[in-house]
């Protein structure tokens, strides 16, 4: 009986660690993520907007159609970002992520202050790089630091009632990204 118990132990706890690894490394071996879906429409340094979601087609799963969505890869191989996001009437918002998909910074039109999100974006080698100017203070530049070269930007504004869909999809039509 013991020894049944044993088995039946050992078995399980072999089945845990199968299953864990599995779930791990299932995401590193997916071909359609997000990075290749954006990168089939968006072009690199680029922001692009992201097609209205219906219940047949959504670039992203779960998408919330109250939101006007635009997306873009980067490359940091060539030097660093410069992002300008105009804020629309309800809600902004810019996400970056990782290649692999992990969020690493986000940052909303309350949390800016302005009227415009503008930021660079670098690695730390090029933040490193950087001369130290006295006369920039922390609140004239934003810096966001991405753990990777490449990775992917998502904005987000929201349309707070159906009719001003136009006015947050216009406002994300003029978001620019371009290497400094």
């Amino acid at each position: 009986m013991i020894r049944w118990l044993l088995w039946l132990i050992a078995g399980a706890l072999l089945g845990g660690i199968v299953h864990l690894i599995t779930v791990l490394m299932l995401p590193r071996t997916a071909t359609q993520d997000a990075y290749a879906r954006f990168a089939a429409f968006a072009p690199v340094n680029a922001i692009a907007p992201v097609a209205a979601p219906t219940p047949q087609n959504a670039v992203i799963p779960f998408m919330d159609p109250a939101f006007s969505v635009a997306a873009g890869s980067y490359d940091l191989t060539n030097g660093p970002l410069k992002l300008a996001v105009p804020v629309s009437t309800a809600y902004t918002s810019v996400s970056f992520y990782t290649r692999r998909g992990v969020a690493y910074y986000a940052i909303n039109d309350r949390a800016a202050g302005r009227r415009v999100i503008e930021l660079d974006l670098m690695t730390f080698a090029q933040r490193s790089n950087l001369p130290d100017d006295e006369e920039i203070t922390a609140a004239d530049r934003l810096i966001v630091e991405s753990p990777t070269e490449t990775g992917l930007i998502l904005v987000r504004a929201l349309a707070p009632e159906p009719g001003l869909m136009p006015v947050a999809r216009n406002a994300l039509g003029k978001a620019n990204c371009q290497i400094q």
